[in-house]
């Protein structure tokens, strides 16, 4: 049976890997349901998914019936700002999950300081995460970020039990200082997008470098049940990285670093308005969601991104030198493609 460690301050016993319930969305209701019931079958007792997160709640909350409740800790996110609409989605979310109770119920996307001091102050959603814990329907507070710098101050709060952030070889920043951080104050910490949101397809060292880190738990998001198998495998025949593995996960970093956006929003504001970090992940994103998700959530940003005037204040600020006009009209230019066709061409 896969390993189980305590998950920071929460003290639940969660497996060493968790099951991301973004991929799912794809799936037919009966090939979802039961991917998850394969997922539970292998070990996997930990599950996290997202209001925003197409049908995921609800087949997740399905495939779960019969299953005592004690033996799963189940995740999900609203991406509310205020307190009501933040209540309003956890019980939309409870009843999708057919369940009484979240055991880890998470702030999505807190990645700017407005963002924040919504949640944070009078009526905002963290009054309403503390009136659900009061009443039984949350056992344990978390928010997730793409902005490290926020991260830090979220953690500083002393609010939270759990925290979410992009970590893998190549968005590996949080090794740092958020990790340490959050091992100082036992705080769970969950690693969003192990795989690089599905665009780096090497299992073996996505997996094996993330198991250097003490605490931490990979939420791999599964389409198929042999993706879970091949990590399980992994999981359970640790050994330390070989140096040329080191190798070939310091070329593919040099190979990214040309492209990859981290999500920090270094690049904010936009004298256009444009959400560069959202067009910049597009290929992720249509990777992961289904394509009545994703065409509709990205469209506004798409269009957006015609209104690049080529300033480039957005690349001075960049820390990573990305040239980010350039990479506006190249995920323009493929997102047409896939508004069409639903399949993405890098």
């Amino acid at each position: 049976m896969l390993e189980k460690i305590t998950f920071g301050k929460t003290r639940l016993k969660v497996s060493r890997i968790a099951f991301g319930g973004i991929p799912i969305m794809r799936l037919t209701k009966t090939d979802g349901i039961k991917l998850v019931k394969q997922v539970i079958d292998m070990g996997i007792n930990f599950i996290d998914t997202a209001h925003l997160y197409g049908d995921s709640e609800e087949k997740i909350g399905e495939a779960i019936q019969g299953i005592p409740r004690e033996e799963l800790v189940i995740a999900t996110k609203s991406a509310a700002l205020d307190k009501e609409t933040f209540l309003q989605q956890l019980d939309t979310s409870l009843k999708r999950l057919r369940t009484h109770y979240i055991d880890i119920f998470q702030m999505h996307g807190i990645s700017s300081d407005e963002s924040m001091e919504k949640v944070m102050g009078p009526m905002g959603a963290m009054q309403g995460l503390t009136q659900a814990i009061e009443e039984g329907k949350v056992r344990h507070p978390g928010f997730s970020s793409h902005n490290l710098s926020i991260t830090k101050k979220m953690m500083l709060t002393g609010e939270f039990h759990a925290l979410q952030v992009p970590f893998n070889f190549v968005d590996k920043e949080a090794a740092d200082e958020i990790i340490p951080l959050a091992q100082k104050m036992n705080l769970g910490f969950i690693c969003m997008k192990p795989l690089g949101g599905g665009l780096l397809d090497d299992a073996n060292l996505c997996i094996r470098y993330l198991m250097q880190f003490t605490g931490i738990v990979p939420d791999p998001g599964i389409e198929r049940i042999e993706e879970l198998r091949e990590i399980i495998e992994i999981v359970e025949n640790p050994r330390p990285l070989l140096e040329t593995e080191k190798v070939i996960i310091d070329e593919i970093r040099k190979e990214m670093g040309n492209s990859w956006c981290h999500r920090c929003d270094y690049c904010q504001p936009c004298t256009q308005g444009i959400p560069i970090s959202l067009v910049l992940v597009t290929e992720s994103i249509v990777k992961r969601m289904s394509s009545n998700v994703a065409v509709p959530f990205l469209t506004p940003a798409m269009e957006k991104a015609d209104s690049c005037t080529e300033c480039r204040e957005c690349v001075e600020r960049c820390p990573y030198d990305l040239d980010i006009p350039k990479l506006l009209k190249q995920y323009r230019t493929a997102w047409e493609g896939y508004a069409k066709t639903k399949q993405w061409s890098s």
